[in-house]
């Protein structure tokens, strides 16, 4: 894709604005949004998510459009997963439902922030050493690994990393929430809220997702235009999309392993990749390897959304059924 700077100037505008509109509805009126604003805000992303996919295919290609539409789903599946971490800290802290919109946002700017700097430096290695597929293929695959062991997340596992532990010692805590404010006063004394350990807490599960989401979407294109858009668009009703899902969050059982073999797939479609353009003079004599398969676009679209599909689907069949078990015991 020839992106000219105008396009990145218009594209960025529009898309602060959009999440200007976001943040002017929460600091006017916090609250628990109902299904049906849920339900309109989460629609209204997603059908701006497939226009601009639509807009890519009629300016750059069926390819540059598929490329987009791949990089979406995946990273909106990744999105959704982050979820279930949020769930976990807004339990584990005791965050009111009424302020947890704020805290989803200001994790929701933070990944976009953070996102944005690792694909800057991701582009920047890709463009100058093409062996880091090679690193980016094994640590998906590792993740993959990992995520198929641990499957989700529950508060039970959810540990306390450093930065929390130290602020918690270091910092003069509140004992309460004061609204959804970083600050209080308590008995003369200026404190601050447990919000800001949320935020904290919010803020390094950001880093962590995003180590594993930019090497996914690199692995479906290298356009960073593509990359940056396809991650803004699947943080885009993330806020939304949390209150919509609700208690369906506890029944996708599977997701994380439909995750795993997705970045699984696209890890060895790196390391494929990386195979077929090697100059590592210990891999092949420093050779292309020709036979090292390419994976078109349509057939990584085509397993992402099957392997996401059945996951879905049997997560649902499954608590289905545990659901009528319990509902049968408990009538005995």
């Amino acid at each position: 894709m020839d992106v000219s700077g105008l396009v990145w100037a218009g594209t960025l505008v529009a898309l602060t604005a959009v999440l200007l509109v976001d943040l002017l509805i929460i600091g006017r009126r916090p609250h628990e949004p109902s299904v049906r604003e849920s339900s309109l805000w989460v629609a209204f992303y997603v059908g701006l998510a497939l226009l601009f996919g639509a807009g890519v295919w009629l300016t750059s290609g069926a390819s540059s459009a598929g490329q987009f539409y791949t990089g979406w789903l995946t990273e909106y599946s990744l999105s959704v997963d982050n979820l279930f971490v949020f769930v976990i800290i807004m339990a584990r802290f005791g965050v009111p439902r009424q302020y947890q919109q704020k805290v989803l946002l200001v994790g929701i700017v933070l990944a976009l922030v953070m996102r944005g700097g690792f694909i800057a430096a991701g582009a920047a290695l890709i463009s100058q050493f093409s062996w880091v597929f090679y690193i980016f293929g094994a640590f998906l695959i590792y993740t993959a690994v990992n995520l198929a062991r641990q499957g989700e997340p529950d508060e039970d596992e959810f540990s306390e990393n450093l930065l929390i532990r130290w602020s918690r010692r270091a910092l003069p805590i509140s004992k309460g929430y004061d609204s959804a404010k970083l600050m209080t006063h308590e008995n003369g004394r200026r404190l601050f809220t447990p919000m800001l350990i949320v935020m904290i807490a919010i803020g390094t599960t950001d880093v962590i997702f995003a180590l594993d989401s930019i090497p996914a979407i690199f692995g479906i294109t290298q356009e960073p235009y593509l990359v940056f858009t396809a991650n803004v668009f699947a943080l885009m009703g993330l806020r939304q999309l949390y209150f919509l899902l609700g208690g369906l969050l506890d029944r996708l059982i599977y997701l994380s392993y439909g995750l795993a073999v997705v970045l699984g797939f696209i890890g060895v479609k790196l390391v494929l990749e990386a195979l077929a353009d090697n100059n590592l003079p210990f891999i092949n004599g420093g050779e292309h390897v020709g036979w090292a398969p390419h994976i078109p676009i349509w057939l990584s679209l085509l397993v992402i959304l099957g392997t996401l599909g059945v996951a879905t689907a049997a997560s649902l069949i499954k608590s289905s059924r545990d659901r009528r078990r319990e509902l049968a015991d408990a009538r005995r």
